[in-house]
């Protein structure tokens, strides 16, 4: 049994009259917006972007949202999250939003404990 897809996006903002030309108008659009303001940023290095915030620059926080944002943006149309059921729909985007969460956190602690031991010597962690 075939259904419609939902050809608009944006909350019903801009709708397309196909599912082509919504993935060529609207979906690459935005990826190439994001993805040219992760490319920007990552030439420019704006000074006021340096600071830390929770332990990490804030550049790098913005990299890492606007990564989660473009990922889940892929899997919301892509993957046809939009025509699913609710629970289906949580069960995918909170698992991949939740798994990449750990990853990074667990890079930044394995990452903060390399640095540490070429920065001052040996060090031993105890868990």
């Amino acid at each position: 049994m075939a259904h419609e897809h939902k050809l608009e996006i944006f909350k019903g903002l801009v709708k397309f009259k196909s599912n082509t030309q919504k993935i060529w108008g609207g979906v690459l659009a935005l990826l190439s917006f994001i993805t040219i303001v992760e490319v920007v940023l990552g030439i420019i290095k704006p000074e006021s972007l340096m600071g830390y915030v929770f332990g990490m620059k804030a550049l790098n926080w913005i990299f890492i949202i606007l990564t989660i944002v473009k990922a889940y943006y892929i899997t919301w149309d892509f993957m046809h999250m939009r025509d699913e059921t609710p629970g289906l729909r949580r069960a995918v985007v909170w698992t991949a939003i939740f798994l990449i969460l750990y990853l990074v956190f667990i890079l930044l602690q394995e990452g903060g404990y390399v640095f540490r031991v070429y920065d001052n010597g040996y060090i031993k962690r105890d868990f």
